[in-house]
């Protein structure tokens, strides 16, 4: 909402914490949550050398989230709680990113899932009259995406503890109560892309398995053309009818197996599409 930027800005800042360089976060060298990267497009677009990121000023922080996050969000439309939650999700995990959960989010939201805040998101969530719940969705949809990342283990904990954080304050500013006090979380800081996703498990081990794709002349097929030569000498019994009915049951097990790690591969990539948010459809 109008006026609430300065107030989102303390808390996100707060969890932001200082200067920080840890090899395994994507967003490299941090400072304030401002990453090299985007303080140097920063200084260029404003006619300005590069530096370190460990030199930004106070009024370049305030300025900057207020131009690449807050109205990139149109927090200023935002109802207040949701403003800061959407706010505080576009700064670590990018604006579209934090734009998709809010969409999710929505009952009424009958959109592409596209992380564009226009005049479709914005009509629904004029629409969505409980701003309490809608933040608990919100932070739901945020945890199910930082837990589908591969970095989830390293700050899988200080993620946890932000979010859990960012959901109380927004609910009390949602709801008139008092706002808690927030803390910095060691390790919630960490940048969360999208780009350091899982990957999906793959599907070759199934298809050579099975007969299907590239892998079927591989093992399914070359199983398959053994059984057929031997088979003829297999009526006189012994040892050949012995592996004939073993090739049968490798074949089978494998099929079976093959099968099975099919579902499996198809249910994990589903599941994490959706913690994605990769299905960009309307509702």
């Amino acid at each position: 909402m109008q006026g609430n930027f300065a107030s989102a800005l303390k808390h996100v800042l707060v969890h932001e914490g200082g200067y920080v360089n840890h090899p395994k976060d994507p967003g490299g060298a941090t400072n304030k949550g401002v990453t090299q990267r985007v303080y140097d497009g920063f200084r260029l677009k404003s006619g300005l050398a590069k530096r370190s990121v460990k030199e930004i000023t106070d009024a370049e922080v305030s300025k900057l989230y207020k131009a690449q996050y807050w109205d990139a969000v149109n927090g200023d439309e935002l109802p207040t709680g949701v403003d800061y939650v959407v706010f505080d999700g576009a700064v670590n995990s990018g604006v579209s990113q934090s734009v998709k959960w809010l969409q999710r989010s929505l009952p009424g939201y009958t959109g592409a899932i596209d992380g564009d805040l226009g005049a479709g998101t914005l009509g629904a969530v004029a629409d969505d009259t409980d701003n309490d719940a809608l933040i608990d969705r919100i932070c739901d949809r945020r945890m199910s995406f930082l837990k589908a990342l591969k970095t989830w283990p390293t700050f899988g904990k200080g993620w946890s503890r932000r979010v859990e954080g960012v959901r109380a304050v927004g609910q009390a500013m949602a709801t008139g109560r008092t706002v808690p006090k927030t803390a910095f979380v060691q390790q919630g800081n960490e940048k969360a892309p999208v780009e350091d996703a899982k990957k999906s498990p793959g599907k070759g081990v199934a298809d050579a398995a099975t007969g299907g794709g590239i892998g079927s002349g591989a093992l399914a097929g070359t199983l398959g053309q053994l059984q057929e030569q031997l088979t003829p000498y297999s009526v006189a019994g012994g040892w050949i009818a012995n592996v004939v009915v073993s090739l049968v049951i490798i074949s089978a097990v494998l099929t079976l197996g093959g099968l099975g790690y099919r579902w499996y591969a198809n249910k994990k990539r589903n599941e994490l599409s959706d913690a994605l948010d990769l299905q960009t459809v309307a509702k």
